[in-house]
């Protein structure tokens, strides 16, 4: 009991420790305008320097993902066709597709997947 109540307090001043050093080491010293500017060489920047995110951009990223999550689903099917049922696995495959048509379907509806508007 001993032991674990040393090491726990170990621990814990250790990591205090360590917090405390690098939360002073890190302080910033000036906060000035022409530190904080994106470009340090003394011009102003004629427009901003980063670009605005795009949403759409987003959507296909998750889409993309989505689909290869259900690609990863799919393909253990294949191997499973010979250990099951056929109508079985005929009809768990038939309606996973039809599900995954049917949310492709209405994304395309939504007009998630058209790029320029």
């Amino acid at each position: 009991m001993f032991s674990t109540t040393l090491c726990f307090m170990l621990a814990l001043i250790i990591s205090t420790t360590l917090m405390i050093i690098c939360s002073t080491i890190s302080k910033k010293t000036i906060m000035d305008r022409e530190k904080m500017s994106p470009f340090e060489c003394g011009f102003d920047p004629k427009s901003s320097p980063r670009m605005p995110f795009s949403i759409q951009f987003f959507l296909i990223a998750v889409l993309f993902l989505i689909f290869d999550i259900e690609i990863v689903i799919i393909l253990p099917m294949i191997i499973t066709l010979k250990m099951s049922f056929m109508m079985t696995w005929f009809f768990t495959t038939t309606m996973f597709i039809i599900i995954l048509l049917i949310g492709l379907y209405h994304e395309w509806n939504n007009g998630v997947l058209e790029w320029a508007k």
